[in-house]
């Protein structure tokens, strides 16, 4: 048995020990639980008071990070509105930069514009100028190629109100005459025999007549409406000339004026009448020359046959002479065709040169109406096309005015 006492009354109990057993169990269960509840009560206040302290340190900690963030926000938001300050001012300095640089391109694209419009001016000025130039040109070159055609079939030698024979007489007195100052060259006159020709030409060596020519003067414009033939003047020229005791016969005619063999040169009509030839005007001059040097050639050989007959030389070598003479005359008779059948050709070649140039200017004046129609045409898009410089700038100029006008809106 056991005995407790009541802390209560003071009595004393008696147990047994089942009884006792349970009662101390009872007892320490309950002091278990109590203290269990004063642990926890305690860890519970300790983890509070941990709790709040540690709050109270992350709370100064977070104040502290707080107070620098806000200070880094203070100082990042001054860095910012000074960054923007700077990037208005920037932007400020560029949109002015931009400005002056599209005024000075504006300014530009004006003065080249107006460069543009003079350039204009002065090629339409240039053109209408060059237009009247080329049509002058033109002009001097239509006269020209018609006065070389005549020339090629008359060669100048009839002028208005003067005949082919006062041409021959003006062209004797003027290239030969100096050089002849004693040849006679006059009208034929002496009709005593039933006809006359028109001019006789005479030269002299001392008292010696070496060189005698009867000519004929025949134009188209001189007869009726009955056209001739130069053959059919042949045979009264050839009674002129012995008539005259003249030693060469020449027709001086415009007629048959299509006819290549008298347009080609001096035509020799020796194998009708002899010493007798058909000449255009423009050979009037060369056929003299020509007679006159070979003639004086034959009257040194005259005077040299009189001297060897006079010494009772042998006539041979005169036959030899004169036959180089014949040969000679013959040499230059051809040398003289040719020059002058080349002198045509001269003439042909220039009248085709000529109407060449002609149709170069007018091919001339066309460039120059495309060319001014390519500067009316020509436009700011045009000139930028292939210049992506200019291009460029003129872009941002647009979106300068634009980005301007949006703001002036604002």
């Amino acid at each position: 048995m056991r005995e407790l006492k009541c802390p209560n009354c003071g009595n004393v109990f008696r147990v047994d020990e089942a009884d006792y057993a349970s009662i101390v169990n009872q007892v320490k269960n309950k002091e278990f639980d109590a203290e269990v509840c004063r642990r926890i009560e305690e860890l519970e206040a300790k983890h509070k008071a941990e709790k709040k302290a540690n709050e109270l340190v992350a709370q100064r900690e977070f104040d502290t990070l707080l107070a620098k963030k806000n200070e880094e926000i203070a100082r990042l938001q001054s860095e910012i509105a000074q960054s923007n300050n700077q990037q208005k001012l920037a932007v400020m300095e560029e949109k002015q930069r931009t400005k002056d640089e599209l005024l000075a391109k504006e300014t530009e694209i004006i003065r080249l514009q107006g460069e543009i419009q003079n350039a204009k001016n002065k090629a339409e000025l240039d053109e209408s100028a060059l237009n009247q130039r080329h049509k002058d040109e033109v002009k001097l070159l239509n006269d020209e190629i018609e006065r070389l055609k005549d020339f090629k079939s008359r060669l100048s030698t009839k002028m208005i109100g003067e005949s082919l024979e006062q041409h021959c007489s003006i062209q004797f007195n003027q290239l030969l005459r100096p050089l002849m100052p004693n040849a006679y060259f006059e009208k034929d006159n002496d009709a005593s025999g039933g006809t006359k020709g028109d001019f006789i030409f005479r030269d002299y060596d001392g008292d010696i007549e070496y060189v005698s020519i009867m000519f004929e003067m025949k134009n188209e414009a001189d007869e009726t409406s009955t056209k001739h033939k130069n053959e059919d003047f042949l045979k009264k020229l050839d009674q002129d000339r012995n008539a005259k005791n003249c030693e060469f016969a020449v027709l001086v005619s415009l007629l048959e004026q299509d006819n290549e063999l008298y347009n080609g040169g001096i035509v020799d009509m020796s194998h009708r009448y002899e010493k007798m030839y058909v000449i255009r005007p423009q050979f009037f001059i060369p056929l003299i020359t020509l007679l006159v040097q070979t003639s004086k050639k034959a009257l040194d050989y005259k005077r040299q046959l009189a001297i060897q007959k006079r010494q009772n030389i042998d006539v041979t070598n005169f036959e030899q002479k004169l036959t180089e003479f014949k040969d000679a005359f013959g040499r230059n008779y051809r040398l003289a065709s040719d020059k002058f059948t080349k002198a045509i050709e001269e003439i042909d070649n220039t009248i085709k040169h000529l109407e060449k140039v002609k149709e170069n200017l007018l091919g001339s004046a066309n460039n120059l109406r495309l060319a001014n129609k390519k500067a009316e045409d020509l436009t700011t898009k045009k000139l930028t096309k292939d210049n992506p410089t200019m291009k460029r700038l003129f872009d941002e100029a647009r979106l300068l005015n634009a980005s301007d006008e949006a703001d002036t809106e604002e």
